[in-house]
């Protein structure tokens, strides 16, 4: 089931969050993320839009938008990778935006893969002062069908 993120989910998503990005970011040191917790929790989750998805009153995984536009989080639970929960969870942001963009690293080719699958196309690349690796810019239109 997904629903949108309510206050009593925060240690749960904290959590997962945690966990996945640590797991999926090999080539960062894992410090730098357990650095980045207070600053999810205190700023980047309080301006998101989030929803999360739910399973047996476990939470699986979320899906965070900012600035109604951008994608800045979607994790899932190491347990529960592959089911597709990121999938569904990236569906119902497309159900409330009709656009979206998001900032995933270049060596994170599993996220990159998933993104395009879901119609993701890469536009800009960026680097990451403070991790030193480079991100793809990628973005979703709604509208993307080509007129005649």
């Amino acid at each position: 089931m997904i629903r949108e993120c309510q206050p009593s989910d925060l240690p749960a998503l904290l959590d997962v969050w945690l966990a996945s990005t640590t797991a999926a970011h090999p080539f960062i040191d894992p410090l730098y993320w357990q650095q980045s917790l207070p600053l999810v929790r205190d700023s980047y989750l309080p301006d998101a839009h989030t929803w999360v998805y739910l399973e047996d009153e476990q939470l699986l995984g979320f899906i965070s938008v900012m600035n109604a536009s951008f994608v800045g989080a979607l994790f899932v639970a190491q347990q529960a990778a592959g089911r597709g929960i990121g999938s569904a969870l990236l569906n119902e942001a497309k159900r409330h935006y009709a656009a979206l963009s998001l900032e995933v690293y270049q060596k994170n080719t599993l996220a990159v893969n998933f993104y395009h699958r879901q119609g993701f196309r890469i536009e800009d690349s960026a680097w990451q002062e403070e991790t030193q690796h480079p991100t793809w810019i990628m973005h979703w239109q709604a509208d993307q069908t080509p007129s005649r």
